[in-house]
């Protein structure tokens, strides 16, 4: 059986009528290409089963057309739908999402770290700014141009969204329906800069408001939904329990919702719960979920621009863009006295 050759670009330049070059810059820079030319391009480059050598491209030009980026975790919506933004405006300008999971663990992440580094990625985008100096001298070392995503240092690009004000409104949400006796469940504050900047922004309404947050109030959980559940059963054990109950990410403030439910407490009639990310389903609930609104796609979208942004401008200036958040009221809270013995 006679071995078919591998299709080059000089086969796909002469099927398509075109130069080498312009084949060229379909492939590895798209963005610099009239649409109906790329489109007859990636045709002819499909229907020949024609795969691009990134190794001999990177070894060419210095780059390997690959950004990475390093998540907390994988099984979160809202960081599922940053990543899809990511991906599709740096796909759509010759660029590949290298992605990797820690799971909250700082030594994970600097390991995370390491291997996209060596895998010769020309960006790295990172969530938070809470790490280690360790890792952050191996950022510096990579020498390549770094995003941070949600909370950021000076001194690298960033897109932020003000986590402290996103607990203050939630918090002030329910202040100003009359609840005295709010309780937190949120993500492990010596790690998430995110978690902490929100509970941090609770306090300060609630203590602004004339109450207090004991420490004894907030519930450190995993991220996730049954965690959630942990954390508002042993809120629930507390005399006098809350009246509310703030998720400072939705993921909580679900799990927690649920398991007051599953205990016959009535939902906003008894208890009040109010979230933070406004994740898709939070809409979908029963009661549907009231919570602040942090643009997970625009962070994505904001992202990839200021990554091809970096790496085709030399302009040493760093970028720091914050983007608005709102709040998004549904039915999963109410005034309180919502009963007579609550």
């Amino acid at each position: 059986m006679t071995k078919r050759s591998k299709p080059t670009l000089i086969d796909i330049a002469a099927a398509c009528d075109t130069s080498i070059a312009t084949v060229s810059r379909a492939l590895s820079k798209p963005g610099l290409v009239q649409p109906e030319t790329l489109e007859r391009v990636r045709t002819v480059a499909a229907s020949m089963g024609y795969v691009p050598n990134r190794r001999a491209r990177a070894l060419v030009s210095g780059r390997s057309n690959t950004v990475g980026v390093a998540v907390p975790t994988l099984n979160s919506p809202i960081f599922s739908a940053t990543l899809q933004e990511m991906q599709k405006a740096l796909a759509a300008n010759g660029y590949q999402l290298l992605i990797a999971s820690h799971e909250y663990d700082p030594a994970a992440e600097a390991t995370a770290l390491a291997q996209l580094i060596s895998h010769g990625v020309d960006a790295l985008v990172v969530i938070g700014a809470a790490r280690p100096q360790s890792t952050w001298a191996q950022i510096d070392s990579a020498e390549v141009p770094l995003v941070q995503l949600w909370e950021g240092r000076e001194g690298f690009d960033r897109v932020l969204v003000d986590n402290r004000s996103a607990g203050g409104m939630a918090a002030q949400h329910l202040l100003n329906l009359g609840h005295t006796r709010i309780a937190v469940i949120c993500g492990d504050l010596a790690i998430n800069d995110r978690q902490a900047a929100r509970v941090d922004g609770i306090r300060t309404a609630i203590h602004a408001a004339g109450l207090a947050l004991p420490d004894a109030q907030i519930s450190e959980q995993a991220p996730n939904v049954m965690a959630g559940r942990s954390g508002c059963a042993a809120l629930l054990e507390q005399s006098p329990r809350p009246t509310a109950i703030i998720g400072a990410m939705d993921m909580l403030a679900m799990g927690a919702m649920l398991e007051a439910q599953s205990r016959g407490i009535s939902v906003p009639d008894t208890m009040s719960f109010v979230g933070i990310d406004n994740i898709d389903v939070t809409a979908h609930l029963s009661p549907a979920l009231t919570t602040v609104d942090i643009p997970a796609t625009r962070i994505g979208a904001e992202a990839a621009a200021m990554v091809l942004r970096r790496l085709t401008d030399d302009t040493p200036e760093c970028e720091s863009v914050r983007l608005p958040i709102t709040m998004v009221v549904r039915q999963s809270a109410a005034p309180y006295p919502m009963r007579s013995d609550a």
